[in-house]
């Protein structure tokens, strides 16, 4: 009955709060506001400084600024070379990881040392599956990492100790222990509200991150060494995206704070799970399977681009009129990541007898910048980005849609860290964004 009264209030009031809460557009465009810290470009509002990675995605040509074939870079190496400089049966997560937190490329007896490192701690608290992670199951599995992250403060001696020794002790610890609070959470869940049988694998110490992941999620603990590429790829191309997207971003402001870690990788988590940021891949993916549902011959051009037609005129899917995984907010003419990855997922389709869906994939890929183009009159370029396949990868290799923003964390923890690490070297002042009231005074 209370919670019954109170949804009854708070709809009574939403209406006064909307009311109370509306700011008029114009006045943003008066004090020269920029929304979302971005102006009518979309350019961002320079807020910091950092040594850790740069996104490329036009040139200066005669004094115009010129877009171009985007480019990511890890601390000064482009994250093409990075990628295929490693060998077909190598995996690169944990290299390219101490290269993003330490700033520099470990020798091998450094790479070596590093991956023994977070292997040994790659394990949780006594009880800590049975009594925090099994405890209120839930299929919001970036929830459920939140507060199993919060709950391992608990159990640090040095929890409050933000020294720069201190804070890369607790980030190691957290980028071993996230593949296991993802997993074991998703196994939770899938057994207490899914009605699934319950399995709980330990990591193999003998196993990279990848690896571990698809060991830990299926029942027979078996994958091919395509699979485990494939993910550390995707892996290595999500740690890191500079500093100006939305959780790394609330990574540098709680750590200016002064907040101890845990709290700050919460924060960081809250961030990345909002639909606009780290779930748009999910999107894609219910996107994909409205397509199929409509769409009878995959390689038929014509049929597919006349429903993506519908699509941008709201007619189809969500009727919001977007193409899901297409365009960028930095990125125009290609995203470096997709570039990247698309290799990966054409290796992995062949592999899992998928053509038809890739083809389907494929041929959207070619077709979207048309519709988008010839619909909504924007020439600048449309291209995909990286969740256009990920969800794609992600279900070819088995792993849930609960879990796929999950994936992203495991892997932006590492690029949370570097920023949290040079926030606190860097800046010794809180990060304190001005807001300009246009409050009426009524006395």
């Amino acid at each position: 009955m209370e919670w019954e009264q109170i949804k009854e209030y708070t709809e009574e009031k939403e209406s006064v709060c909307r009311k109370n809460d509306t700011i008029a557009q114009t006045l943003y465009q008066e004090y020269g506001v920029k929304r979302g810290l971005r102006d009518e470009n979309g350019k961002g509002v320079l807020t910091g400084l950092t040594n850790i990675s740069e996104i490329i995605s036009s040139t200066v040509e005669n004094g115009k600024r010129v877009p171009c074939d985007g480019q990511l870079w890890y601390r000064g190496y482009r994250i093409e070379s990075l990628i295929n400089d490693l060998k077909e049966d190598e995996f690169g997560f944990e290299k390219i990881a101490y290269l993003l937190i330490m700033g520099e490329l470990p020798s091998k007896e450094q790479e070596l040392e590093f991956k023994e490192l977070l292997n040994s701690v790659r394990k949780l608290p006594t009880n800590f599956t049975r009594d925090v992670i099994m405890k209120a199951p839930t299929e919001d599995i970036m929830n459920s990492m939140t507060k199993s992250i919060l709950t391992l403060s608990s159990y640090d001696l040095e929890v409050k100790d933000t020294s720069v020794a201190n804070v890369l002790r607790q980030c190691i610890q957290l980028i071993a222990e996230f593949p296991l609070l993802a997993v074991y959470g998703y196994n939770a869940y899938n057994h207490y509200e899914k009605y699934e049988s319950m399995f709980i694998h330990h990591p193999d110490p003998k196993l990279s991150t990848a690896e571990n992941i698809l060991m830990l999620l299926r029942p027979d603990k078996k994958y091919s060494l395509t699979e485990a590429k494939v993910l550390d790829t995707a892996l290595i191309l999500h740690m890191e995206h500079g500093g100006g997207n939305n959780s790394t971003f609330t990574t540098r402001v709680v750590t200016s704070s002064g907040s101890d870690t845990y709290a700050t990788m919460t924060a960081a988590m809250s961030s990345l799970k909002g639909p606009k940021h780290g779930g748009a891949n999910i999107k894609v993916m219910e996107m994909m399977e409205d397509i199929r549902s409509h769409v009878s011959d995959y390689e038929n051009k014509e049929e597919v681009k006349a429903y993506l037609e519908k699509i941008v005129d709201k007619q189809a899917f969500d009727k919001k009129g977007l193409i899901y995984g297409m365009g960028h907010a930095v990125y125009s003419i290609s995203d470096p990541r997709e570039r990247i990855f698309k290799k990966y997922v054409v290796q992995l389709a062949e592999e899992k007898g998928r053509q038809k869906d890739l083809a389907l994939y494929q041929n959207i890929e070619e077709l979207a910048p048309e519709v988008i183009a010839e619909k909504r009159k924007i020439f600048k370029g449309v291209s995909p980005n990286v969740d256009f396949y990920s969800g794609f990868v992600y279900e070819m290799l088995g792993i849930p849609q609960e879990l796929y923003t999950a994936m992203f964390a495991v892997a932006r923890i590492v690029g949370w860290s570097a920023h949290r690490i040079e926030e606190l070297i860097c800046m010794d002042k809180i990060i304190r964004p001005a807001y300009m009231s246009v409050m009426q005074e009524l006395e």
